[in-house]
């Protein structure tokens, strides 16, 4: 492994800092074909946990739009209650990535082209029952029709980036 050389520009890092909704990406970079496995193995385990969950499933994401379930919401509040508790750990204890690379947070800004994205994401997912998340476990689970929506996922994270400079930011 080795530390990779480029350093980026204010302009790049506020680029992405608008696009991201993290800017501390590891600069260790490995040649070695198994060194990202692990996030093969992570997704998978994470892929099995949505199947047995049903957080996958068309019929409890309706639910959940319908407000007819608590199901979805209890899903998402404890992912968010869990987030909460573990951004306060790393902030108070100091704690660095598995490489010791330092972890940072920094505030952002609202700005409307994240309102337009949430609503856009938020009608795609009313009516694909499908959060990108979990795409490739229904895939997986033999949902074959999910096809049609990763296909347009990629087809508007294309069109996001060839636009990009002309969208509200």
């Amino acid at each position: 492994m080795s530390f990779n050389d480029h350093v980026e520009t204010a302009e790049e890092i506020r680029i992405r800092h608008e696009d991201t909704l993290c800017t501390n990406e590891s600069k260790l970079v490995s040649s070695l074909w198994w060194y990202n496995l692990k996030y093969t193995l992570v997704g998978i385990i994470f892929g099995i946990v949505f199947v047995k969950a049903e957080i996958i499933s068309w019929f409890r994401i309706q639910e959940m739009f319908q407000l007819t379930s608590f199901f979805m919401y209890g899903v998402i509040g404890t992912a968010v209650v869990v987030g909460a508790i573990s951004v306060f750990t790393v902030k108070k204890l100091g704690l660095k990535s598995i490489y010791g690379e330092t972890i940072t947070f920094e505030d952002k800004k609202l700005n409307k082209g994240q309102i337009y994205g949430a609503l856009i994401f938020g009608i795609g997912w009313a009516i694909t029952g499908a959060c990108p998340g979990p795409l490739f476990a229904q895939l997986g689970s033999g949902f074959t029709v999910v096809i049609v929506t990763i296909i347009s996922a990629i087809t508007g994270t294309w069109i996001y980036g060839k636009f990009r400079e002309k969208l509200p930011h």
